[in-house]
């Protein structure tokens, strides 16, 4: 067994206590020690023999306290709220999560989208109603869909898209990079061109300078009065004013919001009461196995560690 422990941290995620990320860790390095720390106080104590902690975060005072750390795993994907200036100035590696969300996040996606097209929200309520009477439908083939975002989660959504003979545009910071979609452009390159064919808009960002706002009252008007709007990136990404006023015009056929800004969304916000508004409280990351699939990711990189090897996946720095 190693003599270097890896540390699990003690906070969770999604309600999952984080005894089962470590139960996950140790399925896969059993000749690994996997600790897990309970209080602050361990977590202090227990840091300073680890050579790699999991975690949520990690604070400038935790970090002061360990000595042998390489690798920060941060479970998550984002790592804006880490120390990453002190991280590296001591020498400590970090990876994220990221990927570890796609496939639930797009399953939400075409779910939401499909629901839309097939109009299920007036099946159940002709369900409800117990009333048998024949509604019009529509087809999601032939579509153009526009995804922001072409990270993991993009991609993803991307590759499940691929099976419904449906075209699709990727909106990326590097369009030169390409990506999965049939054509690709950059966020201030053809954008409302994008839009003006765009029969469902997938919002799948990150939060930026760049994308905060992205979409707003001259998007909306840019847009297709029949496109659907599908936001799981982050609320502020849209102008919630321009939505609600783009919604009460009837310029849009709906839209399907996991997140909504402000957020958690206020009781009394019109956005509740739209008929072709759904609203998910930003519950489109949760999933079961994401403990699994974290735990894919850190028992990966401890072994490439172990063998010397300088490139870890995911690795941010």
């Amino acid at each position: 067994m190693s003599s270097e422990p890896i540390l699990v941290l003690r906070r969770g995620t999604h309600g999952m206590p984080v005894t089962d990320l470590a139960a996950e860790i140790r399925e896969r390095l059993s000749d690994h020690e996997i600790r897990v720390a309970e209080t602050p106080d361990e977590e202090r104590e227990l840091i300073a023999d680890a050579r790699i902690a999991v975690g949520m975060g990690i604070g400038e005072e935790l970090l002061s306290h360990a000595e042998n750390l390489e690798l920060f795993a941060c479970a998550y994907a984002g790592t804006g709220h880490l120390p990453m200036d002190a991280l590296e100035e001591a020498g400590v590696a970090v990876t994220n999560a990221a990927g570890v969300h796609g496939p639930n996040i797009a399953e939400q996606v075409i779910g939401s989208i499909l629901a839309f097209h097939r109009d299920f929200f007036e099946g159940r309520e002709r369900q409800e109603n117990h009333e048998w009477r024949h509604y019009q439908a529509d087809e999601f083939m032939g579509a153009t869909v526009t995804v922001v975002g072409l990270g993991a989660i993009g991609q993803a959504i991307v590759e499940r898209l691929a099976g419904f003979g449906v075209d699709t545009i990727g909106v990326r910071y590097t369009p030169e990079k390409g990506g999965p979609t049939d054509e690709v452009i950059g966020f201030e390159d053809g954008l409302h061109e994008a839009l003006a064919r765009t029969d469902v808009l997938v919002l799948a960002c990150p939060l930026t300078d760049t994308t905060e706002g992205l979409i707003g009252e001259e998007e909306f008007v840019t847009l297709p009065e029949d496109a659907l709007l599908v936001n799981i990136a982050r609320g502020p990404v849209v102008e919630t004013d321009a939505l609600v006023s783009a919604l009460r015009r009837n310029k849009l056929r709906g839209a399907a919001l996991d997140v909504t800004d402000p957020e958690p969304l206020p009781e009394e916000h019109p956005l509740w009461d739209f008929g072709n508004v759904q609203i998910t409280p930003h519950n489109a990351g949760h999933t079961p196995r994401y403990y699994e699939r974290l735990a894919d990711i850190v028992a990966e990189n401890v072994k490439r560690i172990d063998a010397g090897e300088k490139e870890l996946e995911n690795r941010v720095i």
